[in-house]
């Protein structure tokens, strides 16, 4: 029966062994690196095709492979995972002479993959290999070779699939990166394909849950505090702006305004005494975190909402603390 230490040495052991093999590959990185990023990169952005990248792999690598066809996917890049065995029965068909094919196979030996190079050689179509064999039958009839250094497994015995899946895995995740700064990935675009779960929440506009159009309690600058309480009570946003005749924001009074100012005459009193000039500001494009932020992060100040301003500079809404923690952005 093994001891505590016997286990906590294991796992050092195990992921002091992958750290290594990680440093070993990031000296491998290449100008065959380059080359299949700007291949694959090319293939996305063609006029003249939809082409996929087709991600494929047998065994360990083939659940490595689902992984990065996975990540693939969700940073921009249109990727597929096709199954060898079932390529070889019908699945072919769903590559096409556009596409790109990218294999895992560590050996590069694997005979089930014979089928799917033959078909990618046939119709002339790009073949990327990751594996660490650089004379095996993938690596000699790839187009593009992403060669892994030799590193023996963490397994004890050498054999199960351990330190060469995590180079794989993070071989994906290096184009999965590169690809998607090449193309110049905006976190308004990477949230298109992570609509849900708080990923999505984090990346939603301003835009999103801002206030505006009517719902904005807009008074002029002639009012006087009587009646902007009536406006602030109405819309029940803790907040009212204050505008000029020429339509300009002059200030905003919220409800801490009301409550720094009580006095027997505060609703006689005109609401430019009352109000904050200069309140602060975001664009309607700017994330909703960032709006969170500013206002939970002001040193000596409490800020309950934001103005929002458009692309002309021009005032469209209000963005309050209350809806962004309602969105679940926190």
């Amino acid at each position: 029966m093994s001891n505590s230490k016997t286990n906590i040495d294991s796992a050092i052991r195990v992921l002091t062994s992958e750290a290594k093999a990680l440093n070993a590959l990031a000296d491998t990185i290449d100008e065959e690196f380059h080359k299949a990023v700007e291949a694959i990169h090319e293939m996305k952005i063609s006029q003249k095709t939809s082409g996929r990248l087709i991600i494929a792999g047998i065994g360990k690598s083939g659940h490595v492979a689902r992984k990065i066809a996975a990540t693939l996917a969700s940073t921009g890049t249109p990727a597929y995972f096709v199954h060898p065995g079932e390529a070889s029965h019908g699945d072919m068909g769903m590559i096409t002479e556009h596409d790109i094919v990218l294999m895992l196979s560590n050996s590069g030996e694997n005979s089930e993959l014979s089928d799917l190079i033959h078909y990618a050689k046939r119709y002339d179509i790009t073949l990327i290999s990751i594996t660490s064999n650089p004379n095996s039958t993938l690596a000699q009839h790839s187009d593009i070779n992403l060669v892994m250094p030799k590193v023996g497994e963490a397994c004890p015995n050498g054999l199960a699939p351990t330190t060469s899946t995590t180079m794989m895995i993070a071989l994906g995740d290096a184009l999965s990166v590169a690809l998607l700064e090449r193309m110049g990935l905006t976190p308004e675009q990477y949230k298109v394909f992570h609509p849900g779960g708080k990923l999505g929440q984090k990346l939603m506009k301003v835009s999103e849950l801002m206030v505006s159009g009517d719902d904005l309690p807009k008074i002029a600058q002639n009012t006087f505090m009587d009646e902007a309480i009536i406006t602030l009570t109405e819309k029940n946003l803790g907040t009212v702006l204050i505008f000029d005749e020429a339509n300009n924001l002059l200030g905003i009074v919220t409800d801490g305004d009301l409550k720094r100012h009580m006095s027997p005459d505060l609703l006689a009193k005109p609401v430019t005494d009352i109000m904050t000039k200069n309140p602060q500001t975001i664009s309607k494009n700017a994330l909703a975190v960032e709006a969170l932020d500013i206002m939970t992060k002001q040193q000596g100040k409490y800020i309950t909402s934001l103005i929002v301003n458009d692309d002309k500079g021009q005032i469209c809404g209000i963005i309050r603390l209350q809806d962004c923690l309602q969105a679940g952005i926190a």
